[in-house]
């Protein structure tokens, strides 16, 4: 199997200015596994408490996606997050954060998760996203990694060493601006990847995307979409588009990393459209093919230059 992803299972309880949900599994690796495992087989490795689910697991075993790194604490609780977001979707305030088991991870990879071709470190610890990478007897076709501000706040010198080890960076950008301290994305970019990544890869939520290699710059508008309903979770989905179908294809050239982006745009744009994983779960690929030529769509067009 080539995938393995590395991340939170979760709890969330979110409050939009549409609606609000009771306590719902979230976490980072459930949706980069909802979304990967429609193009690839998937090796999960993450922790959860007594009180996960185990229709939950299931319903990820039965996509094709391995549990044996999922590691299940009985007497504890799962990770637990609940946030409460503004009109315009894009911010949000914290309401509660209880780590519980994920406060003391130690991710074991299995000896049958060995030889995978292709790493997604979802947004954890950065030395949980270290040690993953050490267990690793040779180094994956390609290293992708998730973080946040919260980590450069907290953990500036371990998010260093797991940035020399990867290959692509996934950030907002508002994060990207505070690992580089430049306004500018340009600048930001060379500043991030000149850190260890070949790739930088800038989310802008509703105004897309933007992807850097060397001096290339290619951007991804998002689709636009008359109801975001729950941003949750979006980004995740959007790693596990990206390298969902990076997996699938086993070409990790730039121009095919161009596609990877607008694949993980289609799905994050499925994701927003109901709360927590629910809409990832109703998709088939006739929702994806059909999601992907509107993207082709608002993307494609004919120019004569005159004179």
């Amino acid at each position: 199997m080539s995938l393995l992803v590395v991340g939170s299972m979760a709890f969330d309880a979110i409050e939009t200015p549409f609606g609000k949900s009771d306590k719902i599994v979230g976490g980072a690796a459930t949706y980069i596994a909802w979304c990967a495992s429609n193009f690839t087989s998937v090796n999960q490795i993450s922790v959860v408490g007594g009180d996960f689910p185990q229709e939950e697991l299931d319903a990820l075993t039965a996509r094709n996606v391995s549990l044996e790194g999922v590691q299940i604490k009985k007497d504890e609780k799962s990770f637990f997050w609940a946030g409460r977001y503004h009109l315009d979707m894009n911010t949000r305030d914290t309401l509660a954060t209880e780590l519980n088991v994920l406060g003391s991870f130690e991710p074991v990879v299995p000896e049958s998760y060995q030889n995978c071709e292709f790493l997604m470190l979802g947004n954890l610890a950065p030395a949980v996203q270290l040690s993953v990478i050490e267990q690793l007897k040779q180094k994956p076709k390609l290293i992708v990694m998730d973080t946040m501000n919260f980590w450069m706040n907290v953990a500036m010198e371990d998010l260093k060493k797991v940035l020399q080890k990867v290959d692509v960076l996934l950030v907002n950008d508002s994060e990207a601006r505070e690992l580089s301290g430049d306004y500018s994305l340009v600048r930001a970019a060379k500043s991030i990847m000149a850190m260890g990544p070949k790739y930088l890869i800038i989310k802008k939520g509703e105004h897309g995307a933007l992807l850097f290699y060397d001096d290339k710059v290619f951007f991804a508008p998002a689709l636009p979409l008359e109801e975001v309903f729950d941003p949750t979770g979006a980004g995740d989905t959007f790693a596990g588009g990206f390298i969902g179908h990076l997996a699938k294809t086993k070409d990790i050239s730039f121009e095919n990393m161009k596609t990877a982006i607008i694949v993980g745009s289609a799905m994050a744009s499925f994701c927003v459209e109901k709360f927590g994983t629910e809409r990832l779960r109703e998709i088939n690929k006739n929702d994806i093919d059909e999601r992907l030529q509107e993207f082709v769509q608002l993307v494609n067009f004919d120019i004569d230059l005159v004179g």
